[in-house]
């Protein structure tokens, strides 16, 4: 499952972003704009954008914001696929690659967390079931 990845030139642009970057999804059920607004972080940056929830910035191919908000825990993980100058789109972790990724010390998702023990990885696997194969 993909995402578009907005609002970028309103943080940083795409000047953090680099291919199988991690990127942390953090709900704001708060946003004053948006109540199914998904906040995009990255080590080193902290916020650097949205995931679009708009037909107007949401790439062909991609789920909005709104779309996979209930899909997702309050916090969950996703890695960049594809930058342009305008967003980028990134791919939902499987649990398969979460679980992989913690393995790993030397992982960013060590640096953007400290909640990993309490993802629900079932409703990921119910939402995301058959995702896993393409990277």
């Amino acid at each position: 499952m993909y995402i578009t990845i907005t609002a970028l030139q309103k943080m940083y642009g795409s000047k953090p972003l680099k291919l199988n970057a991690i990127v942390k999804l953090v709900k704001e059920p708060d946003n004053r704009y948006d109540t199914e607004a998904i906040a995009c972080e990255m080590r080193h940056f902290g916020k650097i954008g949205y995931i679009a929830n708009s037909t107007n910035t949401v790439v062909k191919g991609c789920m909005s914001g709104g779309r996979i908000y209930d899909k997702i825990n309050d916090e969950y993980f996703a890695k960049i696929k594809f930058i342009t100058h305008q967003e980028a789109i990134a791919k939902i972790m499987s649990s398969d690659e979460y679980l992989k990724e913690i393995e790993n010390p030397e992982s960013d998702i060590h640096f953007l967390s400290d909640n990993l023990g309490k993802i629900d990885l079932e409703l990921i696997e119910e939402n995301f079931k058959g995702d896993s194969n393409d990277s």
